[in-house]
């Protein structure tokens, strides 16, 4: 047989081959990559790029690792239900998923803060620690189950700020009869100390504040504080929020509609998520540092909070812990959980991060970087 004729005959015969192989593969993806279309509501205004664009972020993830076979719309609060629902409308079906912080939901149930954050607990990098690495994210998922849910980290702040206040807060006796809108069972912890807790969304703070039905309101920190506007009408800026060292946001999804998708689209849903989670983090440790700088250009009042008020917080969230520990076993099982964790994890810390975290301060100072 003439050489070339062989090889011209091979070459057709193997482009037909190939020709064959893809039609014949094209079903097979099809199937393991189905036309999805979700809904997911957040917790959170459009005008938040860091904390309500954590759902566009994952969104947009899903969608690209699939070539747009699985489609998540996301909406703001209010679009669909009002940002406290969120989770509820997720558990009912009215959509697929959420994109929200658990201890909203505390008021049902306090397990539900433990998912988020709860007073003088762990710090981003030891929540994700221990969420990721230690059994965090199975304990919390057997808790949501109860409530027809699943879900994973998908967003931290950062630890918090301490809130606007519309006068200085020196004393415990300057709490008293102060109505603040304070997240998660935080608001149970100061009520003990005279604070009148308020749960407010974070679109309806602002008016609150201006209109003095609220006397302070805490949020998150520097950047979407700054969006809020919350200096023109809150002077005094405090810090820390002891109660929130590093909030989670979640991503919670119907677990019927979960445990419906294939099982790479699930495996997706869960890589998605803890990309999603360092992204938020990542980007709010950026924006900050400037952001302070503009609110206290603008008149912000930066204070600490005084050693007697911090002192007194923690003494009341340990006699709440206590109560609750006596009173609901699931709590008491993730608590003792997070209280071991968070032992170990500030041990080490002062080791390597906190002493050099210092140094670097002092250089800081100094003017030297």
């Amino acid at each position: 047989m003439d050489r070339r004729s062989f090889l011209r005959k091979a070459g057709v015969a193997g482009a037909g081959s190939v020709a064959a192989a893809a039609t014949l593969a094209a079903p097979a993806i099809a199937q393991s990559n189905p036309k999805i279309n979700w809904r997911l509501t957040s917790s959170f205004p459009k005008s938040l790029d860091t904390i309500y664009g954590g759902g566009e972020v994952l969104s947009k993830y899903v969608s690209e690792a699939t070539d747009g076979n699985f489609n998540i719309q996301v909406f703001a609060a209010g679009e669909i239900v009002p940002g406290l629902q969120a989770a509820d409308a997720t558990s009912a079906g009215t959509v697929e998923a959420c994109h929200s912080v658990a201890y909203y939901y505390w008021g049902k149930d306090p397990v539900w803060a433990l998912g988020a954050a709860v007073p003088f607990a762990l710090n981003a990098r030891g929540m994700n620690a221990w969420q990721y690495h230690g059994g965090g994210i199975d304990m919390f998922n057997e808790f949501l189950a109860t409530q027809g849910l699943i879900g994973f980290p998908a967003g931290n702040t950062g630890v918090q700020m301490g809130g606007w206040f519309r006068k200085e807060i020196n004393t415990v006796a300057d709490l008293k009869g102060l109505k603040m809108r304070i997240g998660g069972f935080a608001g149970k912890v100061v009520e003990h100390l005279g604070v009148v807790p308020q749960q407010i969304a974070g679109g309806d703070i602002y008016p609150a504040l201006e209109k003095g039905t609220i006397d302070a309101a805490e949020w998150v920190g520097p950047y979407d504080d700054e969006k809020l506007g919350f200096y023109k009408v809150a002077p005094y800026y405090y810090y820390p929020g002891w109660w929130e060292g590093g909030p989670t946001v979640h991503v919670m999804f119907n677990k019927a509609a979960y445990e419906g998708l294939p099982k790479a689209y699930q495996s997706l849903l869960r890589t998605a998520a803890q990309a999603t989670d360092a992204n938020m983090l990542q980007k709010y440790d950026y924006l900050n540092p400037a952001a302070i700088k503009r609110v206290v250009a603008e008149g912000a009042k930066l204070r600490p909070f005084s050693t007697e008020i911090m002192n007194a917080c923690f003494d009341k969230a340990n006699e709440v812990y206590a109560e609750m520990e006596a009173n609901n076993p699931t709590f008491k099982k993730i608590w003792e959980s997070i209280k071991g964790f968070r032992g170990q994890h500030y041990l080490y810390t002062q080791v390597a991060e906190y002493s050099y975290d210092v140094y670097m301060m002092t250089l800081q100072r100094s003017g030297k970087i």
